[in-house]
């Protein structure tokens, strides 16, 4: 299929409209960015032990010209703030490393070595950033590190900057917010696939870079795609008030659960007036609900944290920095920086509640809802990364739902046959794409999108309506000032006109299957059950852990897998097989791929019973797809 389209009138004539009303004039944050700058790995490319670029940020080099048509003027300006890339100085003793991944690793400075936050997603890149601060600081050993949250790219460095061994000696104490581990391991194997496949949507990772390409994520440029790792946490910080002293260093902790994350924490240092903000205040509007998936996110509870940190923290803090972006220097500044965040998680929160009260559902809201003016007057606040659109449709969905009460929408026809049933209403699949035609013609790309959809779903092999969805999907791109929306209108383009990309990154990793309890084992194992299939098939096994004492007994039934541990004195029917193994032999075979075989013969399972009951149990399961269709049935 043809290349990508070229920018309509109406786009240019928006994008100018844009440039002529917002405030270019103020250059805080460009001079906030280059503030303390040290020195930029040269070049700015990050390769595994194969010799395949992780990570590429000379890519973005374009974004040093002038802004084309091609690109929302405010995120262009975003974009370039974030390809600012190397070693940063904070504040006495606190160091950055920005650009080398979509998140930033702070380094600080103890008595006899450098404790590192949030190791970015790869050990690549992390190393790489470590190199960097060695060669301008010294080569001081990691003497602590810290996961602000449960996300991949704060934590998935982790190997990259200390190892295993230093970890289970003490040399180096991990610490992170509770429930970190479950959080952390839950999001990226229970639903993985499916949310990384869309991931590949949301940053754009896939995309070639440039005008019409992916120039960013709004939070950051791109994933990193190279090996992702996990250390378990040694230390969990449970309460706010919790202090802590690393390598010399007093850190004092507020935990915020339910914010940007389900396990997140905020944290001072009183010795450096510094305050760490994780990932809950940022240069950008963030996401209640991510366009890749995940749980939604509470902003009432959110906006009280960020109320508390600044009464905790900011009024004695001479900078404020965060695991994404760049620090605000100064504590009026710092104040009123976080008060507008905060604010603006409350006016979404609040005023989507006062509406939805009202009876508008979430689309009529996302519609009409305007920012009061000192919130559309910062840059900080604005929606590159999420949206005021579709983060309004989260809080309405947190409170009422899928269903918008209105009986017609309680049971429609799903995506294929609703579109067979338009594209027949409305005269037939020529018909449909003459008349999206003129209304592309007319700029209105939302509904060209919405109507040559249904032409698509009902036949997918349909070029003419393949090419007309592509170029639509390429205006809304140019468009957006929302870098992820960029991304998921640009990725669907190019999988129009390309085919599938698939999932350009993992799911998961061993390293953080191995973190998986066996709990979450049997869990993860049953999700991939094939309900029907298993509907009239029962097979009871226990599993002997030898490394933890104990024994999970898991029985089939119904078409669904029951776990739980027996105990002694159980009145229990006798299992059918009984296995006995270590926990990562069982997190080797079930989930990793490790041949069942191969690990009988080697003597790491031992089996009692009939182990025929167990190959007809593995028939039951199927496999995830990296590769399902978004834009296509």
């Amino acid at each position: 299929m043809d290349t990508a389209t070229d920018p309509t009138g109406a786009i240019a004539d928006q994008q100018q409209q844009l440039a002529d009303e917002l405030p270019f004039a103020d250059t805080a944050d460009q001079e906030d960015a280059d503030r303390g700058f040290v020195a930029a790995l040269e070049p700015g490319t990050v390769t595994d032990a194969n010799g395949n670029i992780v990570w590429d940020n000379d890519s973005y080099g374009f974004l040093r010209g002038t802004c084309p048509a091609s690109v929302n003027p405010s995120l262009w300006r975003q974009s370039g703030l974030n390809i600012r890339q190397g070693l940063y100085e904070v504040t006495d003793g606190i160091y950055q490393i920005r650009g080398l991944d979509l998140s930033n690793m702070t380094l600080v400075e103890g008595n006899s070595g450098v404790i590192v936050i949030d190791p970015l997603i790869s050990a690549e890149t992390a190393a790489a950033g470590l190199a960097l601060y060695r060669v301008h600081r010294g080569d001081r050993p990691v003497t602590g590190l810290i996961y602000t949250h449960s996300h991949v790219d704060h934590f998935g460095g982790a190997l990259g900057v200390t190892t295993v061994e230093d970890v289970e000696a003490g040399r180096c104490p991990v610490l992170a917010p509770a429930g970190f581990l479950e959080h952390a391991v839950a999001e990226n194997v229970y639903a993985g696939t499916a949310m990384a496949r869309r991931a590949a949507y949301m940053y754009g990772a896939a995309l070639p870079r440039g005008p019409k390409g992916q120039v960013g994520a709004g939070l950051g440029q791109t994933t990193s795609t190279g090996t992702v790792t996990l250390i378990a946490p040694t230390h969990d910080i449970t309460r706010t008030g919790q202090t802590e002293t690393v390598d010399g260093v007093r850190i004092d902790f507020q935990i915020t659960p339910g914010t940007e994350a389900p396990a997140e924490m905020n944290f001072y240092f009183p010795g450096r007036r510094a305050l760490c903000m994780a990932e809950n205040a940022t240069h950008t509007l963030h996401n209640l609900l991510t366009l890749r998936g995940a749980l939604v996110r509470d902003p009432h509870v959110w906006s009280q944290y960020l109320t508390e940190a600044i009464t905790l923290f900011a009024r004695d803090a001479d900078v404020v920095f965060a695991s994404h972006h760049w620090p605000t220097w100064g504590t009026e500044r710092g104040v009123e920086y976080l008060a507008l965040q905060r604010d603006l998680y409350a006016y979404l929160h609040d005023q989507t509640l006062r509406r939805l009260n009202q009876g508008y559902v979430g689309a009529e809201i996302a519609e009409t809802i305007e920012l009061p003016p000192a919130l559309e007057a910062a840059w900080h606040t604005r929606g590159y990364y999420g949206s005021v659109s579709h983060n309004v449709k989260a809080v309405y969905q947190r409170y009422m739902g899928w269903f918008d009460g209105n009986p017609a929408h309680l049971w429609e026809h799903p995506p294929v046959e609703s579109a067979t049933r338009h594209v027949e209403f409305m005269g037939g699949a020529e018909e449909v794409l003459r008349k999206a035609r003129v209304a592309y013609d007319d700029s209105d790309y939302r509904w060209v999108a919405q109507v040559v959809n249904y032409v698509l779903f009902a036949d997918p092999s349909n070029e003419a309506a393949k090419k007309l969805q592509a170029g639509t999907f390429e205006q809304l791109g140019y468009g957006a000032e929302n870098a992820t929306w960029r991304n998921f209108y640009l990725m669907g383009a190019y999988e129009l006109r390309h085919g599938s990309v698939g999932t350009p990154t993992k799911a998961s990793s061993p390293t953080m299957l191995a973190a998986l309890t066996v709990e979450q084992v049997f869990d993860a194992l049953s999700l991939r059950l094939d309900g029907p299939k298993a509907w009239h098939e029962k097979a009871v096994s226990d599993w002997v852990l030898t490394d933890e004492k104990r024994t999970r007994r898991l029985e089939l039934r119904n078409g669904v897998l029951v776990h739980y541990d027996r105990r002694d004195g159980d009145r229990l029917p006798p299992a059918d097989v009984t296995f006995t193994l270590t926990r990562a032999t069982l997190i080797g075979v079930l989930l990793a791929g490790q041949d069942l075989q191969a690990a009988l013969s080697s003597g790491a399972i031992a089996i009692d019973g009939d182990a025929q009951s167990f190959v007809r149990l593995v028939s039951l399961f199927d496999q995830p797809d990296p590769d399902f269709a978004i834009v296509t049935p």
